[in-house]
């Protein structure tokens, strides 16, 4: 998969109520070893040659903007607005219908995780046509979204999965989407919103294109990788104190 061949989906329009304070704005904003995650995020897709990248904003918009002209990278980063940034992300993914239907192969990314650039290369790099990237240290828990298998086969993508299956591990919440496939997923997000199912998060129109063709999906392990999803106090801890360290040992 040739990087300019693809267009980027970065989600950074939530509020994150669960960080207690610790996010003044969009959570993309945090900062990490001087460095905020949008920068970081950035950075990783720059070194490995990506290009076309559109963030979904909302919350606090304005302050993305601001970053984005600090970092000298206004002109070269879209933005699309989520007017209903407060319902659930699956609209964040809505409102990115063009870049979904754009004919290119899409790249769809979770905003408040922090990583190494590796991982980009590792998810550009996968031979199969659409790709989860699958971290087997799960954690304990109902709070991670989980890509389970049986028999070689993705056969549910939940936090609390109803089929049967031999083992599971964590989403990343990094995906990339063929063409045909990222068309589809957008005409699955327009119908529930269409049918009103607008408080619904992204991984479940994903999840229903997964159980009709699972043949079309494949999970990467991505378990030697540093990374943490950010979505509580305690993942600031960590991504400071234990993620972060490792980053900076390898840079």
């Amino acid at each position: 998969m040739r990087p300019d061949q693809i267009s980027v989906i970065l989600l950074a329009a939530g509020v994150g109520r669960r960080l207690q304070g610790l996010a003044e704005g969009p959570k993309v904003l945090l900062r990490f070893g001087g460095q905020t995650l949008l920068e970081r995020h950035l950075s990783a897709l720059h070194a490995n040659g990506i290009e076309d990248i559109t963030l979904t904003v909302g919350f606090e918009a304005d302050m993305i903007r601001a970053e984005l002209k600090r970092l000298r990278l206004e002109g070269r980063v879209r933005l699309v607005e989520n007017p209903d940034f407060r319902q659930g992300s699956l609209v964040s993914l809505h409102v990115q219908a063009e870049t979904m239907r754009s004919g290119r192969s899409v790249i769809l990314m979770d905003g408040d995780v922090l990583y190494p650039s590796e991982m980009i290369g590792r998810l550009i790099a996968a031979p199969q046509e659409n790709v989860l990237l699958l971290d087997r240290n799960l954690e304990p828990g109902d709070e991670p979204v989980k890509i389970c298998l049986k028999d070689g086969l993705i056969v549910d993508f939940r936090k609390k999965p109803v089929h049967e299956h031999d083992w599971h591990g964590e989403s990343v919440g990094f995906f990339r989407f063929s063409p045909a496939m990222a068309a589809i997923l957008a005409d699955v997000c327009a119908d529930y919103v269409r049918t009103g199912r607008t408080d619904q998060e992204y991984e479940e129109a994903i999840r229903d294109r997964i159980l009709l063709e699972p043949e079309r999906f494949e999970a990467t392990d991505i378990s030697d990788i540093p990374w943490t999803e950010i979505d509580f106090s305690e993942d600031v801890a960590r991504a400071r104190n234990i993620i972060l360290p490792k980053l900076e040992a390898v840079a």
